[in-house]
């Protein structure tokens, strides 16, 4: 974006003039330094000069308004990009960079539209060779908004996703404690029991969730806290096996290698345990026959001296097509129509790569799905 943002010469209107490159863009001088032109910005790019004509329209510029570059160059700036607002005002009229404020340098980002309603990102600067002097240049950067209408997209089916996954457990709570507080007498302790250990887990359900929005929040904000201890890998593989032996799952069907020695740990023992209580809890509920879970040393994945180590989870079930293994780590995704809101494993990626490790997804050798995480030792440096 160098053109136009420098104190103009004489010479300056030539630097920027572009012609037809016969390709729906135009062919421009560019910088002799860099060797960069205006048609290797990625932006689109809109330059007009004293008069209000169009001396640069870059090939990005003509992808994103559907104009010819050659269509464009020598026009007036309204007629070549004839933009209106969200309420159907002619952007120009209403910004009128040649008169108005003579101390403007020019208009901040916006949603502004094409003729056929499509919607784009407009920001202008208008360069003047004194602060208060004439606009000799109006430079005007164009962007596409898919990438942000995908951003919205993955936001509203958060919001819509957590609403939904939200109202059931919220229903039951209120049900169940509207139903004792009006009719305590009539029930028994059991019947009083067994309705408050359902709030009860219902509420430890809605917890849950609101926790998996933090973790979501703080990742994709990049701000994820990590408090990182001496982690016994094995033991805390024990503990989730343990607990779901607990809660009835066959106790032969999990299968625990561990290979020694490993090397000391240091990470943060309640995102580990989130990790493994996710994963391990997939294994069980989309996967089949027995659950192994492999803890060996491994070379970290930063290429460093550093060692890591590795923890493998896979079952025997049917595993996850070929053609869904890209989007596993996605926000939503789903192995299967068994519950959850698509959002553990994404979570899981997040808690890892913050960790400065790895994890991948393959098929097992049983035919079942396998998980394998490698997380470095990053151990403290006063203890290196």
């Amino acid at each position: 974006m160098a053109v136009g943002m420098s104190r103009p010469r004489a010479t300056d209107t030539a630097a920027v003039r572009a012609l037809p490159d016969g390709n729906g863009g135009s062919r421009a001088v560019g910088d002799p330094a860099t060797g960069i032109g205006t048609d290797d910005l990625p932006d689109g790019l809109v330059v007009a000069d004293e008069n209000g004509k169009v001396i640069c329209f870059n090939a990005a510029a003509a992808r994103i308004t559907a104009t010819p570059g050659d269509t464009a160059l020598g026009r007036s700036l309204d007629q070549a990009l004839p933009l209106e607002d969200l309420k159907g005002r002619r952007w120009w009229d209403l910004t009128d960079p040649y008169g108005g404020l003579a101390t403007r340098v020019g208009q901040p980002e916006r949603n502004l539209l094409l003729p056929g309603g499509r919607e784009v990102l407009v920001s202008a600067r208008y360069v003047r060779e004194r602060p208060t002097g004439p606009v000799r240049r109006v430079v005007v950067s164009l962007r596409g908004t898919e990438a942000r209408r995908r951003t919205e997209l993955s936001h509203a089916e958060l919001i819509a996703t957590v609403a939904h996954e939200l109202r059931s457990p919220l229903t039951s709570v209120k049900g169940f404690t509207a139903t004792l507080l009006a009719k305590w007498e009539r029930f028994t302790d059991d019947q009083k029991r067994l309705m408050l250990e359902t709030v009860d887990a219902d509420a430890n359900r809605v917890t849950r969730l609101i926790a998996e929005l933090l973790d979501i929040s703080r990742i994709d904000s990049g701000r994820l806290e990590l408090r990182r201890q001496p982690v016994d890998i094995s033991a805390a593989v024990e503990r989730h096996v343990q607990a779901l032996t607990a809660n009835g799952q066959a106790p032969d069907r999990f299968l625990v290698h561990t290979r020694q020695p490993l090397p000391a740990l240091w990470a943060d023992p309640d995102k580990v345990d989130q990790v493994l209580g996710n994963l391990l809890e997939n294994a069980v509920r989309h996967g089949e026959g027995t659950v192994t879970i492999e803890i060996a040393p491994a070379p970290a994945p930063a290429k460093s001296a550093e060692n890591g180590t590795a923890v493998t989870v896979s079952d025997e079930g049917p595993g996850i097509p070929e053609e869904s293994m890209a989007r596993v780590f996605t926000r939503f995704w789903r192995g299967s129509k068994r519950g959850g809101t698509g959002l553990g494993l994404y979570i899981v990626k997040g808690i890892v790569e913050a960790h400065g490790g790895t994890i991948t997804v393959d098929r097992a050798p049983g035919g079942g799905a396998e998980f394998r995480f490698i997380l470095p030792v990053s151990a403290p440096a006063y203890l290196a």
